[in-house]
């Protein structure tokens, strides 16, 4: 009974912070959504790519499902798989994204949690695992480039959040005065040297 409570509300959060991840590209322009955000070149679109190919392989490869979708050898990554190229369009990766997730969902709800799988490209001795962990995996590593696309965003426009339905209207003034306190107190903490 606590499997089936696990899996099921492990599966619910990742389902949540899927959408939250797309709902991170909605109203951008194809520019904004595609532009590297940071020195390494992060960039919304991208950490979809990213996530949905990461989501394939663990829900696909390591439980002997291959994902319907083309996909890179894993020896083969190239980090192609972390921006959009000219060619791909954002309803393109989103559809990649959406179909994966239900070969994943396919997965998820056909195994049971401890149902073996084999992760090659994790050192030994972690290679041999079951689905518990990877859910947690995956889980983890989407909630992480969530968190990284809701920092981004907020560069970009201000928009912060998990669901359009939480979202707040701006309030400039306010979010200038927060921020200036903060600095406030950081630069009491730690004066600048002249």
């Amino acid at each position: 009974m606590i499997d089936e409570f696990a899996k099921e509300n492990l599966h619910g959060r990742l389902r949540r912070d899927r959408e939250a991840l797309l709902w991170k590209l909605d109203g951008l322009s194809e520019y904004d959504a595609r532009r590297p955000l940071t020195v390494t070149g992060t960039n919304l679109l991208g950490l979809v790519k990213h996530v949905a190919t990461v989501e394939a392989r663990y829900f696909g490869e390591v439980f002997d499902r291959p994902s319907p979708e083309p996909l890179s050898r894993w020896q083969d990554s190239d980090g192609s798989d972390q921006w959009a190229a000219e060619g791909e369009t954002r309803d393109q990766i989103v559809g990649f994204y959406r179909r994966t997730w239900e070969h994943s969902d396919a997965t998820i709800d056909e195994l049971p949690v401890d149902a073996p799988g084999h992760v090659p490209w994790w050192p030994e001795p972690y290679t041999d695992t079951n689905l518990f962990a990877v859910l947690v995996h995956v889980l983890g590593e989407t909630v992480r480039h969530t968190g990284h696309a809701d920092i981004l965003r907020e560069g970009l426009d201000g928009r912060t959040g998990l669901r359009p339905e939480h979202e707040q209207q701006i309030d400039e003034e306010a979010r200038a005065a927060y921020r200036a306190k903060i600095e406030r107190a950081a630069r009491a903490a730690a004066p600048i040297k002249a």
